[in-house]
């Protein structure tokens, strides 16, 4: 083979091969870009989420398939009843309520707006029953207020109330009221904290805070009677306790120790 065909093959291989190099490496930076973009979006994923109240619904309520509504019982609007529970006549769930499955509301139960309920709570009307002493209509009353989430297997043994935004741990046995915003926990339930109308824990502690702010969404609390209440403006101040000053020995009175036996 002459050498110019040699020289030509040998050129259009080295092309080829440079141009092979080239689309490799091409190929391989929008690897690099998507790794870093991917690097960013898990980093924005582990950022803390902004906090917004919803808007008020004005749908109707939702209930699924599986669940069962009993004439009589009051659905507000946009409520959701979920898998597989049961609303009984004269039972109350509030606008924008959330109950979810496997849990059964009875009459004598109300949820105000925006209760949360997780999955397989129980709720009790008859603080005494017995099988052959029917109670009915005279059931014990169950309140959830407004805001308020009952956690997940929790039960509430009537007549119970349950504050405003308060928080009922799952598993918790509850067996007697609860203030707003109070976190409670344990059989039987005891306060163990005290919670932000977003969720966010304020402070673990039985007695409320004097004053709290929350770090999700700046809402500002004070102590008022045995819970807690939203506040606008500045935070009162907390009262700083002085200390006694210490008893000052009589000087006519000889001390214990110089005294002779």
């Amino acid at each position: 083979m002459p050498k110019s065909t040699r020289a030509k093959k040998g050129a259009v291989a080295g092309a080829s091969s440079s141009a092979r190099r080239d689309t490799s490496k091409a190929a391989s930076r929008p690897t690099a870009r998507a790794s870093s973009g991917d690097a960013s979006g898990a980093s924005a994923a582990h950022e803390r989420p902004s906090i917004a109240r919803r808007a008020p619904s004005i749908a109707a309520p939702r209930v699924v398939e599986s669940a069962v509504v009993a004439a009589g019982a009051e659905l507000g609007e946009g409520c959701v009843v979920g898998a597989f529970c049961f609303v009984a006549a004269g039972a109350r769930v509030g606008r924008g309520a959330r109950i979810q499955s496997h849990t059964s509301v009875w009459d004598g139960v109300t949820l105000e707006a925006d209760v949360f309920v997780g999955p397989a709570a129980a709720f009790t009307n008859v603080r005494h029953p017995r099988a052959a002493f029917p109670r009915a209509p005279r059931w014990d009353r169950t309140v959830v207020e407004r805001g308020a989430t009952i956690g997940a297997h929790a039960t509430l043994v009537a007549p119970v109330r349950v504050g405003a935004e308060a928080v009922v741990a799952a598993g918790a046995v509850v067996t007697r009221d609860v203030p707003p915003h109070a976190i409670v926990a344990g059989v039987p339930a005891r306060i163990i904290g005290w919670a932000c109308a977003c969720g966010e824990t304020l402070a673990l502690a039985r007695v409320a805070p004097a004053s709290a702010s929350c770090a999700l969404c700046d809402r500002r609390y004070a102590r008022a009677g045995g819970a807690i209440a939203e506040v606008s403006g500045a935070l009162p101040a907390t009262p700083v306790r002085s200390r006694r000053a210490p008893r000052s020995r009589s000087p006519s009175r000889p001390s214990p120790r110089g005294r002779r036996r």
